[in-house]
């Protein structure tokens, strides 16, 4: 404590920030250990664990199978700002992890009405009926007009996704994992062990200023868009025909950034308490607004809060965690440039329901970063989408449940669709309705006629 606060005064009065992360090798050397160093802009250096399963030359890539599902979605924004959205095409069942292979669904016309977090009422009307007066010879008023609702944006999506199973074993397969503010890539260890011995190609970028990455002494360096660039680079570096991405908090945003800039590449994503679809847009009443020198000085109260949060459980263990996976160990200038460069407004509840890639999201019920209201409510805009919770785990649920979350992985990677028992539903419900026996004729209406609503989420 007493060297933080004298490496604070230095810094005020030198004006120069301590602990400035540098690469420990040069990005022209081999890797070691699977670690590589990649150039991504002129004196931009970042670290990258990257590991290649050694495959045997002779081995024949199997034919895509998979199904095809259709994405159909209609995504009206009005000017209240309500979203409405309309689910056309295939829906997956949420129960679909419990099983070997989920089934589909087909979906008609099902309208959902989502407001913002502060606000309650889904009503459509422009504003409530008045009361009536306290008055008993007082007619009662008649029902208030609804106005057509003019839209301010309407969005429509029509493709085909082909939804594979992803195994070790093939080779046009890559997996991406990217941390958050304060991490590395350290923190997913276990993970990258875990896949590597499966035979999955790895691939794991240090954030700038994280790591063993460059650390640049300019805050335009840690902007959500700089850093987003780098992540670009490092994907169109490593990319497969079939990737799958892994972020957790901070990093799931970057994976919402990739999956929507290439479609076609990313096969499925997995969030980690990543947090609701909305606009990133920094704090100002933060206390990462204060100057450097200040946090620096406050660093070991920060990492002990940081602790505190960001585990169910504050001992040893989870100390000696932190410490191997080298997480909150960055400079107080990179830590308050990248607070204050999570600006990104595009990011937005339209934005996250225009994917149709298959979501993963996974929450540590303990998290006291990210409530679990945010995943639930990430879970009800996306299109494909099946929330976990991890009883256990709180922020860093990979470091402290890396069992459960490497099988849960897993369990999705190797998951894909199998509509034969939707078709045989169909057939039966269809077989039931034209049958002569049917008990009633209202029940007959009830059961054809209604629409199939999203199943609940299985959390």
């Amino acid at each position: 404590m007493l060297t933080s606060i004298t490496e604070g005064i230095l810094c005020c009065l030198t004006g120069k920030t301590t602990n400035v992360v540098l690469p420990v090798e040069s990005s022209d050397a081999g890797p070691a250990d699977g670690f590589e160093f990649v150039e991504v802009k002129p004196g931009r250096v970042l670290r990258v664990r990257h590991i290649l399963p050694e495959r045997q030359a002779t081995s024949v890539s199997q034919p895509e199978q998979g199904v095809s599902i259709h994405c159909k979605r209609k995504i009206t924004v009005y000017r209240n700002g309500q979203l409405v959205i309309e689910n056309l095409g295939d829906v997956l069942h949420s129960e679909i992890l419990q099983c070997q292979n989920g089934d589909v669904e087909q979906c008609s016309t099902v309208e959902v009405e989502l407001a913002d977090y502060s606000t309650a009422p889904s009503s459509p009307d422009p504003k409530p009926a008045p009361p009536l007066p306290d008055s008993d010879q007082q007619r009662p008023a008649p029902p208030p007009r609804r106005r057509r609702r003019k839209p301010k944006r309407t969005v429509f999506i029509d493709s085909e996704r082909r939804i594979t199973s992803c195994k070790g074993t093939h080779s046009d397969v890559a997996l991406f994992f990217i941390h958050g503010v304060g991490g590395s890539l350290d923190i997913w260890g276990r993970q990258l062990d875990f896949f590597s011995r499966l035979g999955y190609e790895v691939v794991a970028p240090d954030l700038a200023g994280h790591g063993a990455s460059t650390a640049p002494q300019i805050a335009a360096a840690y902007t959500f868009y700089a850093l987003a660039e780098d992540l670009r680079a490092i994907f169109k570096r490593y990319a497969r025909k079939r990737n799958i991405l892994i972020g957790h908090s901070y990093g799931v945003s970057f994976c919402t950034f990739l999956a929507h800039e290439y479609p076609e590449q990313v096969h499925k994503v997995v969030m980690i308490n990543g947090g609701g679809p909305t606009a990133l847009e920094p704090s100002l009443c933060s206390i990462f607004q204060l100057p450097s020198c200040i946090l620096h000085c406050l660093s070991p109260c920060l990492a002990w809060s940081f602790l505190k949060a960001g585990f169910a459980r504050q001992g040893a263990k989870e100390k000696q965690l932190l410490k191997e996976g080298n997480a909150f160990n960055v400079s107080p200038f990179v830590l308050r440039a990248m607070m204050s460069g999570q600006y990104w407004p595009e990011g937005d509840e339209v934005y996250h329901a225009e994917l149709t890639v298959p979501i993963l999201l996974v929450h540590g019920l303990y998290d006291k970063f990210v409530p679990m209201e945010e995943d639930q409510r990430m879970a009800e805009i996306l299109l494909f989408a099946f929330l976990k919770v991890i009883e256990e785990g709180s922020h860093m649920v990979m470091m402290e449940c890396p069992e459960t979350v490497n099988t849960l992985l897993h369990e999705f990677f190797l998951w894909e669709p199998d509509i034969s028992a939707s078709k045989a539903d169909q057939t039966a419900t269809i077989d039931a309705t034209v049958a002569p026996t049917v008990a009633t004729e209202g029940t007959t209406e009830e059961t054809a006629g209604a629409p199939k609503a999203n199943k609940p989420l299985n959390k």
